[in-house]
Parts: C-alpha cells; structure tokens; sequence
C-alpha cells in the first residue's frame, strides 16, 4: 500500500511538472517569436516591451482566481481544462497580422501562466509535510519550459518559419491534457473540502501583511526571472549584434539554470531553512547586477605628454556568466519563498500561494515595460539592470525590516510566557 501511495505520488508530481512546463514554454513563447513579428511590424523598445509582457498579464491576474477554484473544485480537473483551452488561441496566433491581434491573442495565450497556482495546490496536496519544499521545487523546475522555448522555438522558426511555432505548441498541449487525464488519479479525498468555505474566509489570509511581503520577494526572484527570460534574447541581439539562434542559445545558459537549480532550493529550504536561502540569494544578485548595470564608457585621461583613452565594455563571456550565476540565485529564491508560504500558510496553497504567484507574475508583466521604457528614455541599454537593482534593494530593506519585527515579537511573546509561568510558579509555592 505505502509503495503504491508513493509511485501515485512519484507519478503525480513528474506529470504536473511536464505539465507546468508545457504551460511555461507557452507562457514564454512571444519572447521569441516576438523578434520576428518586432522585425515585420517595425516596433520600438516599449512596444516590444509591451508585447512580450502581456502573455504575462493574464497569468499574473489569473493566479489568484485559479488559485481559489483550486480549493473549491478539483486541481486535477482545472489542469486539464487549461490546456486544452490555451491550444485554442495558439492555433490563431498563426494567421494574425496586427499589433492588435498579437496583443488579444497574447492575453488568452498567456492564461497558461495560471497553471502554476493550480499546479502548487495539486502538488502540495499529494506530498508529505516533510518534503514540501522539494516537491514544490521539483515542480517549480518546470520554468524549464523557459529554457525549451529559447532552445526548440529558433530550430523551429529557421526550418518552417515562426508562424509554425505556435501551432507545435498548441498540438503539445493538447497531447499533454490527455495524458494527464489518463495517467494521474483524481484529488485525494483529504484535499475536497467537507462544506464550501465562504469566499471571505478563504480570503482571510490575504489580510496578513506577512503575504505581500513573500509576495514582494517573488516580485524579484521571479518577475525578475520572467522579465530577463523575455528581455535577454532583444538584449543580445541589439547590444551585442547576435543573431536569434545564438542569443537564444546564451539566454538558455541563464533560463536552464534557474529552472533546474529550484529543485536544489527546495531541498536546501528544507534543510537549512528558508529564510537563510532568501537573504543569501539576494545577496548573489546584488553583487550580481551591480556589475550588469555598468553601462559601456569611454574615458580619457588626459595626460602631461598625451591622453590615454580606457573603454570599459563588458564582454559577451562575462555578461552571460554573469547573468548565469544570477539565474541559479534566482532558481534557489523560487523554491525558498514558497517553501516559507508553506511554513505559515499549509492549508491555504491555493489562495495564498496564487497571490505570490500573481505578485511574481505581476513583476515579470510590468519589468519588461519598466525596460523598455527606461531604454527609451535614458538610451542606455544596461538600464534594465539598473532598474532590477533598484527593486533588490527595496525587498531586502523590507525583508530586513520584517525579521527584525517577527523577532522583537517572538522576544516579547517569549518574555509575556515567561512572566506568566513565573507568577504562575509564585502563586503555587504560596
């Protein structure tokens, strides 16, 4: 019975993981395919920005919707009816011509983002307490899916053209729902809820500030991800005259080791303690992005005899290097914040792991913009670094100041105790 309940598992959490990263590959997909339609339709930075980023906005406000069906209904269920619903728009996506067409079809394509609030529930539901955290990462490696579209998605586009791309995907799709349907059981019966849970009281959670601030960290570590998966491609083309092939492939060397080096940082959460991972995992990026902002200069000294002329320009190895380190930190800071939601909040996956979710995804919508913009304005390409940065500081002086209040609070917890059991012990002796 026990090996039976644990291949049911095994099996249950490899399928989810597939199918998030399916869901993942889709999610990303505009990033490279929306090279080719920025070539034919001839737009700016901000426009580019605004493309690549709307796929992001449907799945970033889903999360939380899907999050709560997930709880009232059937995670399994809504996994299935997902996928096959996402293949629709990405067969359509093949015949569009507009800047318009690219954005609405964008929007529902981009509902495969929400597949992560729903899977989280399913995955935590069929996993032990003691392996939370490396059953979350297993399934969060499917951002693995990023790392596929850079690899598979050029192949595809130099052999039969990028309107071919989007057709694959939606017949994988639609493969994958009917696998998953045949080969995962239906949700365990501790998971159906005996009575529906009014709205309001499933909602209770999202009142604690504690939830914004995990979301907050999400922001980066996984907007910030999404934002780099969608940016890093135009990135290399434009600043270091790629071709789409190669920056596809150095884009890989950052999106595989982000995906694959979650499943580490749950088990690292686990063990070590998810707080610890965090501080360190922003710590990595700072130093990190502090050398990816420095943008290309030319400075001269002038001399008593001559001036001597320094260029200073981050070459190719370095950046990808760089941004490769920075995609392992980032892949360790996934698993960790969701193991810390697990931590407070283990019977309120669904509500409360879908809003970080959508907080994340919310950041992996509004940095590309933010990019696009601040290139435009500032004409200096490493902005996009600078404007990351900027937000790393700004979770960690709210991640140092909400340790330090869950401290004081636990110190004052601990001395009301023990005042109480000292006067306690008092009044017995007397």
């Amino acid at each position: 019975m026990i090996a039976n309940s644990n291949q049911q598992q095994i099996s249950a959490i490899a399928m989810a993981s597939l199918a998030f990263a399916a869901c993942f590959a889709v999610w990303t997909l505009v990033s490279v395919i929306g090279l080719q339609i920025r070539h034919e339709l001839n737009l700016s930075d901000t426009q580019f920005g605004i493309l690549v980023a709307t796929p992001i906005l449907t799945g970033a406000l889903l999360r939380l919707p899907m999050g709560i069906l997930a709880e009232r209904w059937s995670s399994r269920n809504l996994m299935i009816v997902l996928m096959a619903f996402i293949s629709l728009p990405l067969f359509l996506f093949s015949y569009a011509s507009t800047f318009t067409h690219y954005l609405l079809l964008g929007l529902c394509v981009g509902a495969s983002g929400s597949m992560f609030s729903v899977g989280i529930h399913f995955v935590s539901s069929r996993s032990s307490e003691r392996s939370q955290g490396l059953a979350m990462g297993i399934f969060g490696a499917g951002n693995l899916g990023a790392a596929i579209t850079n690899l598979i998605v050029p192949l595809v586009i130099i052999a039969y053209g990028w309107r071919m791309a989007p057709m694959v995907y939606g017949v994988v799709l639609l493969l994958l729902a009917f696998l998953f349907w045949m080969l995962t059981d239906s949700d365990p019966q501790r998971t159906r809820p005996t009575r529906v849970v009014p709205l309001k009281e499933q909602l209770r959670p999202l009142a604690d500030a504690r939830v914004w601030r995990f979301g907050l960290y999400y922001f980066f570590v996984f907007g910030g991800y999404i934002s780099l998966v969608l940016w890093l491609p135009d990135y290399y083309v434009n600043h270091y005259r790629l071709d789409i092939q190669t920056a596809s492939f150095l884009t890989l060397m950052f999106t595989l080791p982000g995906a694959l080096t979650r499943v580490l940082g749950g088990w690292s959460a686990d063990h070590i303690g998810a707080r610890h991972v965090n501080w360190s995992v922003f710590w990595v990026c700072l130093v990190c992005l502090f050398f990816l902002s420095y943008p290309p200069t030319t400075m001269t000294v002038h001399g008593i005899r001559e001036d001597t002329t320094f260029v200073i320009d981050m070459p190719v190895w370095l950046f990808t290097v760089l941004v490769m380190v920075m995609g392992v930190a980032m892949g360790f800071g996934k698993a960790s914040v969701f193991r810390i939601v697990y931590d407070y909040y283990p019977e309120r996956m669904g509500v409360v792991g879908g809003t970080v979710g959508m907080v994340g995804a919310i950041g992996g919508f509004v940095l590309p913009i933010m990019f696009g913009l601040v290139a435009d304005i500032m004409g200096v390409r490493s902005s996009c670094f600078m404007l990351l940065y900027g937000v790393l500081a700004v979770c960690m002086c709210v991640m140092y100041y909400g340790i330090s209040v869950e401290e004081r609070r636990s110190r004052l917890q601990e001395a009301i105790r023990n005042n109480f059991l000292k006067e306690d012990s008092d009044a017995t002796s007397g």
